[in-house]
């Protein structure tokens, strides 16, 4: 029988001192026992120190046993986490990163490559969530491989990972400063540009993860609107219904996949996979957002079926437009050095092509702030990250500093500073030779970590079942189980073979004409890799973790008390509802 304290009813304000709201109080449970009990604190400041602009704000959040895993606070709402889902990753590399694509590897290498990521993807981030309800610990992923895969490959994943958005976050700040050239051509400096991008992150970053998920709503609504868009007119252009001054005045058809479908052969298939690999980087966040999620019971499992949407919809179908509308030849895709602008952007050229006067700013200001909510993620997703690494004593203890209002505080310092380096980039022919590199740490990263996360899960079940439990006690399932975390482990191995292939014979051939790369060429694809051998062998000689047997896995630690009561209740509704309902709540 539950105790007093659990029985408070859903309206119940409690006392006038009471700052928490009553969906954060004890009594109904919002899908967990425990989840909020660590927001305490943070409800007992003011509001503009909740929102961290006060000193008070700034001191260390106090160490409870409610929050020993988790220091974070719990206050992303479930609009929040859903869009995080379906448009947090959407950008430079789905807006612009495919102009390149399509001209290496022709329309029918861009859909099927961007198809194959897509079920990896989906895959990944079903297991992710299955995970990430179980255990709302605060490094997302990176905390689960090191407690079911291996200490030392979790160390090396959570310093891959940190990597990739510690250097992407100067390099979208440039790629942004660079799409206003569109509009100013060049008369106004970068650097203009640059301070103003570098101070809003500032400014969005000190609202904390309330900030990020309040930016990433409004962000991805706009993506989104801008794909749908683009989805109607690409219909009626490829129709023929055009403006006469455009080229898509009459039946414009498959002739582009008639004519080069798949340009570069099997060579330009395998190169569409690294840009591919780059537009779905940030998927996985919902990880992390799901340890700072009011209600993650009823929200992650909708947020993770949203993703098949994402890849279907403003994915595969708006390529499948470009690749109709935009020949492989087209001279203006060539951007294929770090700072490929908006200009090659195909999305930009067909509304320049069909006539269609603002269409083009439209999208070029949809790819600026696309750039700039990626730039956010790498903040939230780096600071979250090297948190977590100095809680397990694999960084510096002082970046494990949480502060009142639940801002991982020095750790979005070192990552917000990075941004800073974007300065280098106002020279552009000298900077493209420093931003190759540090993109070359990206480049493979995100590959590491989707495979990682599908490893993680066989491991978690193989320990479930092996310890005894069973799967009626795991409240949402991967929709295809470990099937699904093999399919994706599968493809992520498949992948990074394609892209080691394409770093050691190049599309086009290597710089001094012949079919090989040279060794500054293939480093610059695939640095990602030694890179992570180099953690993890320091992680192992470090730490000296004995062999995780599939008995020695710990299960309990940090694990997320579910309200059966609820959930159950959950269960119910859904079977009881109408046909209707029944397919909305199967697909959404």
């Amino acid at each position: 029988m539950a105790d007093e304290k659990h029985t408070t009813t859903l309206g119940d304000k409690g006392s006038s001192s009471d700052h928490v709201p009553a969906y954060e109080r004890d009594g109904p449970r919002v899908g967990t026992v425990d989840d909020f009990q660590n927001n305490a604190d943070y409800y007992a400041l003011s509001y503009w120190g909740r929102m961290g602009l006060t000193p008070e704000s700034f001191k260390r959040r106090p160490d409870t046993d409610a929050n020993k895993h988790n220091k974070l606070n719990q206050t992303m709402k479930s609009r929040h986490l859903h869009m995080i889902a379906i448009g947090g990753s959407i950008g430079a590399g789905l807006f612009v990163g495919t102009g390149s694509a399509l001209r290496k590897g022709g329309p029918a290498s861009l859909i099927i490559d961007y198809m194959i990521i897509g079920v990896m993807m989906f895959n990944v981030v079903f297991a992710l969530g299955e995970m990430a309800l179980m255990y709302p610990v605060s490094g997302g992923f990176y905390t689960l491989v090191t407690r079911f895969v291996d200490p030392s490959w979790g160390f090396a994943m959570g310093w891959n990972y940190f990597l990739q958005w510690f250097f992407i976050l100067p390099f979208e700040i440039v790629v942004a400063s660079f799409t206003i050239d569109y509009w100013t051509e060049g008369s106004l400096s970068p650097a203009i540009f640059m301070a103003v991008f570098i101070i809003a992150i500032i400014l969005i970053s000190l609202f904390g993860a309330l900030g990020y998920a309040e930016e990433e709503f409004w962000s991805s609504a706009l993506k989104l609107c801008a794909i749908v868009t683009f989805l109607i007119i690409g219909l009626v252009l490829v129709c023929g219904g055009g403006p006469d001054t455009g080229r898509y005045n009459e039946f414009w058809g498959d002739r582009y996949f008639r004519e080069n479908a798949f340009k570069n052969g099997f060579k330009g298939f395998c190169s569409v996979f690294v840009t591919a690999a780059f537009a779905f980087a940030g998927t996985e966040l919902i990880g992390l957002a799901a340890s700072e999620s009011k209600t993650p019971l009823q929200t992650l499992p909708s947020a993770c079926k949203q993703v098949f949407w994402r890849v279907t919809l403003f994915y595969v179908l708006s390529l499948l437009f470009v690749g109709l509308l935009i020949s492989a030849d087209d001279e203006r895709l060539i951007g294929a050095n770090a700072f490929a602008n908006s200009q090659a952007s195909p999305f930009v050229l067909v509304g320049k092509y069909a006539g269609l006067n603002g269409y083009d700013h439209f999208i070029n200001g949809v790819i600026m702030v696309s750039v700039i909510s990626i730039g956010l993620s790498g903040v939230y997703g780096g600071s979250r990250t090297l948190t977590a690494l100095a809680e397990q004593g694999y960084a510096p203890r002082v970046f494990a500093y949480v502060d009142r209002s639940g801002r991982p505080l020095y750790s979005t310092i070192i990552v917000v500073a990075m941004g800073f380096l974007a300065f280098a980039g106002v020279d552009q022919k000298n900077a493209v030779e420093l931003f190759d590199w540090l993109l070359s740490i990206s480049g493979l990263a995100a590959l590491f970590t989707w495979g990682s996360i599908c490893l993680a899960h066989i491991r978690f079940r193989m320990a479930w079942k092996r310890q005894g439990h069973t799967l009626d006690e795991i409240p949402f399932k991967a929709a295809l189980g470990t099937i699904g975390s093999y399919i994706g482990l599968g493809l992520s191995i498949l992948v990074f073979i394609a892209q080691m292939y394409v770093a050691i014979w190049p599309v086009g051939g290597g710089p001094d004409g012949g079919e090989l790369n040279d060794a500054a060429g293939f480093f610059k694809t695939c640095l990602a890799f030694p890179v992570v051998i180099f953690f993890w062998a320091a992680g192992y000689i470090w730490k000296r973790p004995k062999f995780l047997s599939v008995n020695d896995i710990d299960l309990d630690s940090g694990r997320r008390e579910i309200d059966w009561e609820l959930h159950r209740q959950m269960e119910e509704k859904r079977a009881n509802a109408s046909i209707p309902m029944k397919i909305v709540y199967k697909l959404f």
